[in-house]
């Protein structure tokens, strides 16, 4: 098990529907060293349901499960089936906004609450030896001022917590989407630096419209860990350099090639009996995000990895179409190039 507190430096957010074991997987491929979270699971599935909601494959490691839960007794007994399925880390949902989250009692409304989340932390704690860290917003609705903000983290904090995962956004629990509440709110850096100024003992990582690894840079000046979510998943190619950027290792870069045979590789190796190659690709479709053939890339994982009898060589056929594209704009340009140098002599 790697220095949790190292890869947190720079991590992958929990994005519902979107960050399963596949996506993660395909991340990993990218950077060694990001840490990577699940979906947020709820205690509820863990306890009652019949799915592996906990399944990974060990190549993701650093992972961390998300959990979703007020209960503290039950928040403790699903802390303990993460770390005996080896989870690096247990992270407490306490920044989303959905209506499903408000009413099961855990999520962005759990601000309100903070004892409620000392009680699970102090019992989760007190069952494992892995991480128990906190993801929040920086408020809620009318209790965004930077006083209810830190008391919050600091009732938090004493029950033992000493990670948080904070998303520069307060969130509207009324009258938003869970869309909206990523996007309307406006963002307050400077209130999450203000926290770490203030509380310099804990690890404090910063979330919330983060684009580029420059940025990230800039913000590892205030805090201790940047997150990012949906830019690496548009375009997650800028995983690529975060091991060389963020964390100073010096291993060779994967190309995008290289990436796509590893993921055909991972396709061919599934065997559950209703996987299909789209449960993969489609958290690949940015893979080619602004380079010549990203469209023909995204177009041919869409019309050949779905439907009744998608293409079981699905990634290799799609690459082959991106080459393609790439050495016709080569020759291109090579024409170009002659054409100038004709027309200069």
């Amino acid at each position: 098990m790697s220095d949790i507190s190292l890869n947190r430096r720079f991590s992958v957010a929990p994005m519902l529907d979107w960050t399963d074991r596949h996506c993660r997987f395909f991340l990993r491929q990218l950077s060694a060293h990001t840490l990577l979270y699940t979906e947020m699971v709820t205690t509820g599935a863990l306890i009652f349901g019949k799915g592996d909601y906990l399944a990974y494959n060990q190549e993701e490691h650093p992972v961390a499960l998300q959990l979703g839960g007020s209960n503290a007794d039950d928040m403790a007994r699903c802390a303990v089936m993460a770390q005996e399925r080896g989870y690096d880390e247990v992270n407490i949902n306490v920044g989303c906004p959905s209506d499903r989250v408000k009413n099961g009692s855990f999520g962005a409304c759990l601000m309100a609450q903070p004892d409620a989340v000392a009680r699970s932390v102090k019992a989760m704690q007190a069952k494992v030896d892995i991480p128990v860290t906190v993801k929040c917003r920086i408020g809620i609705d009318d209790m965004d001022e930077y006083e209810d903000f830190s008391r919050f983290i600091e009732v938090v904090a004493s029950a033992g917590c000493d990670t948080f995962i904070v998303h520069a956004r307060k969130a509207w629990l009324q009258g938003l989407s869970p869309k909206e509440n990523r996007e309307v709110p406006p963002l307050n850096y400077p209130r999450v630096h203000q926290l770490k100024q203030a509380y310099p003992d804990l690890h404090i990582s910063i979330n919330g419209g983060i684009k580029s690894l420059e940025a990230a840079k800039q913000q590892l000046d205030c805090v201790d860990g940047v997150m990012v979510g949906r830019e690496v998943y548009a375009n997650p190619y800028l995983l690529s350099e975060v091991d060389s950027t963020i964390f100073n290792d010096g291993r060779a870069i994967p190309t995008r090639a290289q990436v796509v045979h590893r993921m055909q590789d991972y396709i061919n190796r599934q065997d559950e009996p209703y996987f299909k190659p789209w449960h993969v690709a489609r958290h690949i479709l940015g893979l080619y995000q602004g380079q010549t053939g990203g469209r023909i890339w995204r177009r041919y994982l869409s019309q050949h990895g779905t439907g009744k009898n998608p293409d079981p060589n699905l990634l290799m056929n799609a690459l082959e179409q991106v080459d393609a594209a790439q050495q016709q704009q080569q020759e291109f340009e090579a024409q170009k190039v002659a054409k100038t140098t004709n027309q200069v002599s």
